[in-house]
């Protein structure tokens, strides 16, 4: 998601393809205004991936948005409830043929429901989304997408496990205010990662209070981990013990600098002593595994040279770039 005022075209222009320069698939900013609504157009001029209005409180905002070129809307129920004004908007949609997301947010539950279950819970995300979906199908309206979100990960990862058995409709993961990138990072790897390989998801978004490009990097880093993107090097690095005796740090962050913008589906191995090290050098296309006095050179299971340690890193990274 942009994070820029969405009325500042310029900026979001240039936020949007920084994202898009990292891969980002789709993108989707906040509309709490009619000049964001009116400058969605323009936006759209400028950029290359689909645009989703993000919209809240306003059903006109929606509408305006609609026409303003959006690919798709956002709208929250726990703010935008009224059937007629839903109607209103879905009508539009169908009429340019684009989705709408129903984006369910513990955070802004119905009342109702907040009454009925005492607290946000798996349960009232689900009960909140059916509402919803019902009255989109009772208007004629199928072409949804559905996220429940939560900060917190167990009722996130409860809520879509219990969506996915009730509906077939595309479901868009995330865990929503993860926080810093750190803590923020965890909390989405664990919540949208574990729902990924039970084969629950169609779209991903990682919310970190950071640079959205961040955002988009750590998403594609979960679908790498889980094998389900493969376009660029994965390095296998033993954490270091008492064994240790290089400075694998060093050498492990130096690999990582060199082969930054190398784009090729590859698994290197640095390891740093003779334990592990040649057992996970060998299941590696390109390994290095560090002994006493040598460092030896794998590459897919077969020893290709033993060397001076010294000369190891340059060796390695010669033989990845002539892959």
């Amino acid at each position: 998601m942009a994070k820029t005022q969405t009325s500042n075209i310029d900026a979001t222009v240039k936020q949007i393809k920084q994202l898009e320069r990292v891969g980002c698939d789709i993108v989707r900013v906040a509309v709490p205004d009619e000049q964001s609504a009116h400058a969605l157009a323009e936006i759209k001029k400028q950029i290359h991936i689909p645009l989703v209005a993000d919209v809240h409180f306003d059903y006109r905002l929606a509408i305006l948005s609609i026409h303003a070129g959006a690919d798709k809307i956002r709208l929250n129920p726990g703010n935008i409830n009224h059937p007629d004004q839903i109607e209103l908007v879905l009508n539009n949609a169908k009429d340019r043929n684009i989705p709408i997301r129903i984006g369910i947010n513990a955070g802004s539950l119905e009342r109702e429901l907040l009454q009925k279950y005492g607290n946000p819970c798996a349960e009232a995300l689900v009960e909140s989304v059916m509402r919803q979906i019902a009255i989109c199908e009772q208007f004629g309206f199928e072409n949804l997408v559905v996220s429940l979100k939560s900060s917190d990960v167990i009722m996130m990862i409860d809520a879509y496990r219990l969506i996915a058995k009730k509906i077939d409709y595309p479901l868009h993961l995330g865990i929503t205010e993860a926080g810093p990138e750190r803590i923020g990072t965890i909390k989405s790897a664990i919540g949208i990662g574990s729902l990924l390989k039970e084969g629950i998801g169609d779209t991903i978004r990682v919310s970190l209070t950071t640079n959205p490009v961040k955002e988009v990097e750590t998403g594609f880093d979960i679908l790498r981990a889980l094998k389900l993107k493969n376009d660029q090097i994965q390095i296998i690095s033993c954490p270091t013990c008492g064994r240790t005796d290089a400075n694998l740090y060093k050498i492990v962050n130096e690999v990582e600098t060199q082969l930054s913008n190398l784009q090729k589906p590859l698994k290197i191995a640095i390891m740093g002593c003779e334990v592990n090290g040649p057992g996970e050098a060998r299941e590696a296309d390109i390994g290095i595994v560090y002994a006493r006095e040598k460092a030896v050179l794998f590459k897919r299971g077969k020893i290709l040279r033993t060397l001076p340690r010294e000369n190891i890193v340059k060796e390695l990274l010669k033989e990845v770039k002539a892959h």
